[in-house]
Formats: C-alpha cells, structure tokens, sequence
C-alpha cells in the first residue's frame, strides 16, 4: 500500500502543478478576442471568394476589428446591405459598393472559330491549356471546359457551343471564376456599365481574322467614335476605362468586326 501511495501521490502532485501552470498561462496568454468580430462575420455572406482582397471572410473580418481605417464596402458579393451592416456595427459612415459583374471577353465559340487539335484528355481548362496552349486555333479565347462554371458558387455560368457564358442577373461579383480562368479572359466589370471588348487576341488584325471571325483587329475605329476617349488600342486589342465610359455604345455600333458588345443586364 506504502508502495501504491509513494508512486501515485508525486504524479498527482505533478498533475496539479502542471494544471495549475496551465490555467495560469491560459489568463496570462490569452488573445482577447474583439467583441465586434463575431457580429462582423455573421454579417459576411461566407463565399471566402477574396474578392475583398483579404483572405476570406475571416480575414476580412479581422481587418475591419483590427484597421479603422478599411473600407466597409469591400463585399461585392454582399453589396450594399452587408455594407450598411458592417457600418452599424462599427459605427462609421455609410459606404456605397460598386457593385459588378464578370464578363467573358471572347466570342469565339462554334460558329466563329475552330479547334487547332482534337483534345481527349481531363475535362479541364487548365489541363488543356498545357496541350499546345489549349484546343483552340485562338490561344487567347476561351478553352470552353468549365473551369469557371465549376468554382462559381451562384451557378451564374453557362457553357455553350465552347464558348462560357455569364448570366448577369445570377452573377454577384465574387470574382472567383477570374481566378479559375486559366486564359485570364474573365475580369469584374462595374454592373452599371453595359459595353464590353468580347475578345482578348493580342495579336495583330491578319493573325487575328484566320483564327476568329469575330476578333479584335484593332483598327482603332472605336478609339476615333467614342465620345469620352474611354477605349483605347493597346497591345492589339481595344480595352475599355469604365471610370471614363458613359454607356453611349458609340464604340459597339462603330466596331468593324462586332467584337464590342452591349451586353445589357
């Protein structure tokens, strides 16, 4: 028994002191958390897409407890109501978000180009990108596998004739299928503005009409009509300012090769 007591009552005694060492570490070395932090993250809508620019919601939610000084209005996908949200819990003024929208920039689907190779490999944009830059006689377009389609959590794309489309009602600008799109054909868009370059070939006119009928030549017959000199040929292709375009779609009506597109709401 003297025995039993010897070897249980030093590993007891050892228990408590490292218990007590523990709780006592617990107090000193605490993080407080900020009591602001779960009513922000409640608020955010939980698609961690970045479109805030920080890591997920969490992330974005740390940086408004942490930083006065970030924007309230940095959820597209929320908008404007998690932006009210956000401003009642931290007591800041209200700010508008510039709600937008992602946009395909290519045409190029069945009728308007053709494939370069006859690819049977994995179901994917990226992996078919690695055979020859992609399927496609275009190697700027889309390469019409859904990589897109597959992220986006709002079912807002549609693939069709090999070509990805965006339905603009379902869409909330979360900006994940720019990420996915391994050609970087998608960007945001603001959603107030309606005219779009639909091509994304960089290459000169000549090279452009034998791979798509529909391609950017870059003429510069858009730069001469618009009005407000929002577009602009750069690289071979036209590129829209939208801080600039006043939605007059002079470009779109003037466009030789019906590249520029009203896409509308």
């Amino acid at each position: 028994m003297n025995a039993i007591l010897t070897a249980v009552i030093p590993v007891a005694i050892i228990g408590l002191v490292c218990a007590a060492v523990l709780v006592i570490a617990s107090k000193i070395m605490a993080v407080k958390e900020d009591e602001r932090f779960p009513k922000i993250r409640e608020c955010l809508p939980g698609a961690n897409c970045g479109a805030c620019g920080f890591a997920g919601c969490d992330g974005y939610a740390k940086a408004l407890c942490d930083n006065d000084k970030t924007p309230t209005n940095l959820c597209i996908p929320g908008a404007d109501a998690v932006s009210k949200q956000l401003s009642d819990i931290l007591g800041v003024d209200f700010e508008d978000v510039e709600e937008q929208v992602a946009v395909v920039h290519c045409t190029g689907d069945c009728e308007n180009t053709e494939d370069a190779v006859d690819y049977r490999g994995i179901k994917s944009c990226s992996a078919a990108k690695l055979v020859f830059g992609g399927k496609g006689k275009c190697g700027y377009g889309c390469l019409g596998l859904g990589d897109c389609k597959n992220v986006c959590p709002n079912d807002a794309i549609v693939v069709e004739n090999g070509l990805a489309r965006i339905c603009r009602p379902d869409c909330v600008g979360c900006g994940m299928c720019v990420k996915a799109c391994p050609n970087g054909i998608i960007t945001l868009i603001p959603l107030a503005k309606n005219t779009a370059v639909m091509c994304s070939n960089k290459d000169k006119g000549a090279v452009t009409r034998k791979v798509c009928k529909i391609g950017c030549i870059g003429c510069k017959k858009c730069e001469k009509v618009c009005p407000s000199e929002a577009i602009k040929v750069v690289n071979n292709i036209a590129v829209i300012d939208y801080a600039k375009c006043e939605n007059c779609g002079a470009c779109a009506e003037n466009c030789t090769t019906k590249c520029i597109k009203i896409i509308g709401n």
